[in-house]
Protein backbone atom coordinates (compact mmCIF):
# COMPACT_ATOMS: atom_id res chain seq x y z
CA UNK A 1 0.00 0.00 0.00
CA UNK A 2 3.00 2.45 0.80
CA UNK A 3 4.03 1.97 -2.65
CA UNK A 4 0.61 2.73 -4.22
CA UNK A 5 0.78 5.85 -2.62
CA UNK A 6 3.88 7.35 -3.29
CA UNK A 7 2.96 6.09 -7.07
CA UNK A 8 -0.08 8.69 -6.78
CA UNK A 9 1.91 11.22 -5.28
CA UNK A 10 4.44 10.83 -7.92
CA UNK A 11 1.57 10.99 -10.40
CA UNK A 12 0.37 13.96 -8.98
CA UNK A 13 3.75 16.12 -8.72
CA UNK A 14 5.54 15.17 -12.46
CA UNK A 15 1.97 15.01 -14.37
CA UNK A 16 2.52 11.76 -15.80
CA UNK A 17 -0.46 9.75 -17.45
CA UNK A 18 -2.35 7.13 -15.37
CA UNK A 19 -1.38 4.77 -18.32
CA UNK A 20 2.75 5.85 -18.52
CA UNK A 21 3.02 5.38 -14.55
CA UNK A 22 7.24 3.93 -13.91
CA UNK A 23 7.32 0.55 -13.59
CA UNK A 24 8.64 0.55 -10.78
CA UNK A 25 5.43 1.03 -9.34
CA UNK A 26 2.46 -1.35 -9.24
CA UNK A 27 0.70 -1.85 -12.70
CA UNK A 28 -1.88 1.56 -13.56
CA UNK A 29 -4.79 -0.14 -13.12
CA UNK A 30 -4.00 -1.30 -9.09
CA UNK A 31 -3.06 2.25 -8.73
CA UNK A 32 -6.07 3.47 -10.36
CA UNK A 33 -8.33 1.45 -8.20
CA UNK A 34 -7.07 2.57 -4.88
CA UNK A 35 -7.05 6.07 -6.03
CA UNK A 36 -10.89 6.14 -7.06
CA UNK A 37 -11.48 4.25 -3.91
CA UNK A 38 -9.96 6.57 -1.26
CA UNK A 39 -11.98 8.97 -3.15
CA UNK A 40 -15.27 7.27 -2.66
CA UNK A 41 -14.86 6.44 0.33
CA UNK A 42 -13.38 9.84 1.61
CA UNK A 43 -10.06 8.66 2.67
CA UNK A 44 -7.93 11.52 0.77
CA UNK A 45 -10.46 14.66 2.74
CA UNK A 46 -9.95 12.22 6.21
CA UNK A 47 -5.95 12.04 5.83
CA UNK A 48 -6.06 15.52 4.93
CA UNK A 49 -8.16 16.75 8.25
CA UNK A 50 -5.72 14.86 10.17
CA UNK A 51 -2.55 15.61 8.31
CA UNK A 52 -3.44 19.26 8.33
CA UNK A 53 -3.96 19.24 12.68
CA UNK A 54 -0.79 17.11 13.17
CA UNK A 55 1.20 20.14 11.32
CA UNK A 56 -0.51 22.43 13.42
CA UNK A 57 0.03 20.88 16.19
CA UNK A 58 3.83 20.50 15.15
CA UNK A 59 4.06 24.16 15.00
CA UNK A 60 3.11 24.64 17.83
CA UNK A 61 -0.44 26.26 17.44
CA UNK A 62 -3.69 24.89 18.55
CA UNK A 63 -5.46 22.26 16.54
CA UNK A 64 -8.18 24.24 14.84
CA UNK A 65 -7.51 27.44 13.52
CA UNK A 66 -9.79 31.09 14.81
CA UNK A 67 -8.79 32.51 11.05
CA UNK A 68 -9.23 31.12 7.60
CA UNK A 69 -8.77 33.17 4.30
CA UNK A 70 -10.40 32.32 1.07
CA UNK A 71 -10.45 32.57 -2.33
CA UNK A 72 -10.34 30.82 -5.92
CA UNK A 73 -8.46 29.94 -9.03
CA UNK A 74 -9.29 29.73 -12.26
CA UNK A 75 -7.41 27.45 -14.87
CA UNK A 76 -8.05 25.38 -17.70
CA UNK A 77 -9.25 22.40 -18.74
CA UNK A 78 -8.10 19.56 -21.62
CA UNK A 79 -9.98 18.62 -24.41
CA UNK A 80 -12.59 16.50 -23.96
CA UNK A 81 -13.53 17.60 -20.60
CA UNK A 82 -17.01 18.15 -20.05
CA UNK A 83 -18.38 17.75 -16.73
CA UNK A 84 -18.57 21.43 -14.84
CA UNK A 85 -16.89 23.83 -17.19
CA UNK A 86 -17.65 27.03 -18.21
CA UNK A 87 -16.07 30.69 -18.61
CA UNK A 88 -14.98 32.83 -16.12
CA UNK A 89 -15.52 36.00 -17.73
CA UNK A 90 -13.16 38.39 -15.21
CA UNK A 91 -9.94 36.26 -16.21
CA UNK A 92 -10.89 35.13 -19.66
CA UNK A 93 -10.44 31.30 -18.75
CA UNK A 94 -12.52 28.49 -20.06
CA UNK A 95 -12.26 25.51 -17.44
CA UNK A 96 -12.81 25.21 -13.75
CA UNK A 97 -12.21 27.13 -10.48
CA UNK A 98 -10.80 26.12 -7.32
CA UNK A 99 -12.02 27.59 -4.03
CA UNK A 100 -9.70 27.01 -0.74
CA UNK A 101 -10.02 28.26 2.60
CA UNK A 102 -6.91 27.75 4.39
CA UNK A 103 -5.45 28.90 7.75
CA UNK A 104 -2.71 31.46 8.55
CA UNK A 105 -0.22 28.52 7.83
CA UNK A 106 -1.69 27.75 4.34
CA UNK A 107 -3.10 24.61 5.37
CA UNK A 108 -6.25 23.94 3.95
CA UNK A 109 -9.76 23.14 5.85
CA UNK A 110 -11.77 22.94 3.22
CA UNK A 111 -12.09 23.12 -0.62
CA UNK A 112 -14.46 22.96 -3.51
CA UNK A 113 -14.06 22.61 -7.39
CA UNK A 114 -16.73 23.74 -9.50
CA UNK A 115 -17.55 25.63 -13.18
CA UNK A 116 -14.90 28.78 -13.89
CA UNK A 117 -18.28 30.47 -14.65
CA UNK A 118 -19.40 29.68 -10.86
CA UNK A 119 -19.16 33.27 -8.95
CA UNK A 120 -16.85 33.70 -6.36
CA UNK A 121 -20.22 34.10 -3.79
CA UNK A 122 -21.15 30.63 -5.00
CA UNK A 123 -18.00 28.84 -4.67
CA UNK A 124 -17.74 30.39 -1.46
CA UNK A 125 -20.82 29.67 0.22
CA UNK A 126 -19.96 25.23 -0.73
CA UNK A 127 -16.37 25.78 1.19
CA UNK A 128 -17.37 27.33 4.41
CA UNK A 129 -20.40 24.73 4.24
CA UNK A 130 -17.84 22.35 4.02
CA UNK A 131 -16.38 23.51 7.03
CA UNK A 132 -19.22 22.45 9.62
CA UNK A 133 -17.70 20.46 12.48
CA UNK A 134 -14.53 21.19 11.73
CA UNK A 135 -13.40 24.19 12.79
CA UNK A 136 -14.78 24.94 16.43
CA UNK A 137 -12.52 28.09 17.12
CA UNK A 138 -13.45 29.94 14.49
CA UNK A 139 -14.25 33.37 14.22
CA UNK A 140 -12.88 35.46 11.37
CA UNK A 141 -13.27 34.26 7.27
CA UNK A 142 -10.71 36.92 5.18
CA UNK A 143 -12.28 37.05 1.79
CA UNK A 144 -11.01 39.76 -1.20
CA UNK A 145 -13.92 42.37 -2.80
CA UNK A 146 -14.79 39.50 -5.15
CA UNK A 147 -17.11 38.19 -2.54
CA UNK A 148 -20.14 40.09 -2.08
CA UNK A 149 -22.93 40.75 0.22
CA UNK A 150 -24.69 37.76 -0.26
CA UNK A 151 -21.31 35.84 0.37
CA UNK A 152 -21.24 37.62 3.44
CA UNK A 153 -24.95 37.37 4.76
CA UNK A 154 -24.60 33.43 4.13
CA UNK A 155 -21.35 32.95 6.36
CA UNK A 156 -22.40 35.53 9.48
CA UNK A 157 -26.39 33.93 9.50
CA UNK A 158 -25.79 30.28 8.71
CA UNK A 159 -22.77 29.95 10.68
CA UNK A 160 -22.09 32.80 13.05
CA UNK A 161 -18.51 33.68 11.58
CA UNK A 162 -17.29 37.55 10.32
CA UNK A 163 -16.43 37.80 7.16
CA UNK A 164 -13.30 40.58 6.77
CA UNK A 165 -12.75 42.02 3.34
CA UNK A 166 -9.42 42.74 2.66
CA UNK A 167 -8.34 44.79 -0.62
CA UNK A 168 -4.85 46.48 -1.50
CA UNK A 169 -4.71 50.69 -1.90
CA UNK A 170 -6.33 51.45 -5.50
CA UNK A 171 -2.42 53.49 -5.71
CA UNK A 172 -0.71 50.40 -5.15
CA UNK A 173 1.14 48.18 -8.20
CA UNK A 174 2.21 45.01 -8.60
CA UNK A 175 1.20 42.03 -5.51
CA UNK A 176 1.05 43.11 -2.01
CA UNK A 177 -0.06 41.01 0.95
CA UNK A 178 -3.26 41.86 2.20
CA UNK A 179 -3.76 41.29 6.02
CA UNK A 180 -5.09 37.98 6.77
CA UNK A 181 -5.39 36.67 3.19
CA UNK A 182 -1.93 36.70 1.69
CA UNK A 183 -1.75 33.06 3.15
CA UNK A 184 -4.28 31.31 0.50
CA UNK A 185 -2.54 33.47 -2.09
CA UNK A 186 0.14 31.77 -0.95
CA UNK A 187 -1.44 28.03 -1.18
CA UNK A 188 -2.37 28.42 -4.52
CA UNK A 189 0.93 29.40 -5.83
CA UNK A 190 1.97 25.85 -4.28
CA UNK A 191 -0.31 23.97 -6.53
CA UNK A 192 1.21 25.60 -9.17
CA UNK A 193 3.98 23.33 -8.34
CA UNK A 194 2.24 20.30 -9.06
CA UNK A 195 2.22 19.42 -12.85
CA UNK A 196 -0.69 17.19 -12.75
CA UNK A 197 -2.60 20.35 -11.51
CA UNK A 198 -0.62 23.16 -14.53
CA UNK A 199 -4.34 22.46 -15.64
CA UNK A 200 -7.48 20.69 -14.93
CA UNK A 201 -7.11 17.12 -16.79
CA UNK A 202 -9.70 15.45 -14.47
CA UNK A 203 -12.76 14.06 -16.10
CA UNK A 204 -15.38 14.55 -12.76
CA UNK A 205 -14.87 17.32 -10.07
CA UNK A 206 -13.97 14.67 -7.41
CA UNK A 207 -11.56 13.42 -8.78
CA UNK A 208 -10.05 17.24 -9.49
CA UNK A 209 -10.75 17.62 -5.95
CA UNK A 210 -8.95 14.56 -5.20
CA UNK A 211 -5.92 15.68 -6.83
CA UNK A 212 -5.84 18.94 -4.79
CA UNK A 213 -6.53 16.86 -1.53
CA UNK A 214 -3.05 15.08 -2.78
CA UNK A 215 -1.22 17.92 -3.46
CA UNK A 216 -1.31 19.03 -0.01
CA UNK A 217 -1.23 16.41 1.26
CA UNK A 218 2.12 15.78 -0.14
CA UNK A 219 3.13 18.85 0.73
CA UNK A 220 2.58 18.58 4.27
CA UNK A 221 4.57 15.18 3.91
CA UNK A 222 7.37 17.03 2.86
CA UNK A 223 6.95 18.86 5.82
CA UNK A 224 7.57 16.41 7.94
CA UNK A 225 10.67 14.98 6.19
CA UNK A 226 12.84 17.76 6.60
Amino acid sequence: MRTIINAILAINRTGVQWRELNSKYPPWQTVFYHFRQFKLRGIWEEMLDKLVVKERVRQHCQETPSLLAIDSQSVKIMQFIEEETGIDGNKKINGRKRSIAVDRLGLPWSLAVTSASTSDNEAGRLVVDRLRGKVPRLKVVAADHGYKVSFIEHVEQHHGWRVEIAQKPESSRGFVPEKNRWPVERSLGWLNFRRRLFRDVEKTVESSEAMLRIAFISIILNRFAK
